[in-house]
């Protein structure tokens, strides 16, 4: 099967509604050029699963301030005026989450598994509308798992066959997100042969990966 397809082809297989993951920490490691696709695609309704929302003017941002997301699930969201503004005039729903949760509800989503135990949140808003679970003596939330129908990930270098090496800390939450979708496209900074990323480099086996953009 051939993996490689154009970003329009990439911006095609994602619709109004659907429930979004996108790798990037304040857009560093972001599929830059996929995004900007969905923002001249003007998909609308997204629910967006992601670390933060960035920058009003880069990355993930944009489609926030295009007004094209209902819902982001994130850890923080204070470098995004548009995502403060629309969430303090009530236009946009955010379910705070915090960083280490949110990695392990995704790693359970991917892992097929019901969510996670923590002791994170407990006596806080984090804990409203959660079940607390005592295990021997101790109190912990149940945090469910987090899937989505897509998730974009951002690489340094793909191979052909979708093996995926990530540079220094654009790794972040991409190895993750690419385990608890649907469907997994890329967009890779470079494109090499099967065989040229040494085995022990691979960050994200091809196994996971459906779609490969060139950016």
């Amino acid at each position: 099967m051939n993996k490689i397809i154009t970003i329009e082809e990439a911006v095609k297989k994602i619709n109004d509604g659907m429930t979004i993951m996108i790798g990037g920490f304040l857009a560093a490691g972001s599929p830059h050029a996929i995004i900007k696709g969905l923002v001249e695609k003007n998909v609308k309704n997204l629910t967006l699963i992601v670390n933060d929302t960035g920058f009003a003017d880069k990355g993930i941002g944009l489609l926030i301030s295009n007004r094209q997301v209902k819902k982001v699930i994130a850890s923080h969201i204070g470098t995004n005026t548009a995502t403060l503004e629309q969430f303090n005039n009530k236009e946009l729903e955010i379910e705070f989450v915090p960083q280490g949760t949110l990695a392990e509800r995704v790693r359970c989503g991917g892992a097929g598994l019901g969510g996670v135990l923590t002791p994170t949140g407990l006596g806080t808003v984090v804990e409203e509308g959660k079940q607390v679970i005592n295990v021997n003596g101790k109190d912990y939330l149940l945090e469910t798992a987090l899937r989505a129908d897509v998730a974009l990930i951002g690489a340094s270098i793909a191979d052909e066959s979708g093996n995926l090496y990530y540079k220094g800390t654009t790794q972040n939450f991409n190895p993750l997100m690419a385990t608890a979708a649907d469907l997994v496209i890329a967009e890779t900074k470079e494109m090499v042969k099967i065989g040229e990323i040494a085995m022990e480099n691979v960050h994200t086996p091809a196994l996971f990966v459906d779609y490969i953009v060139k950016s």
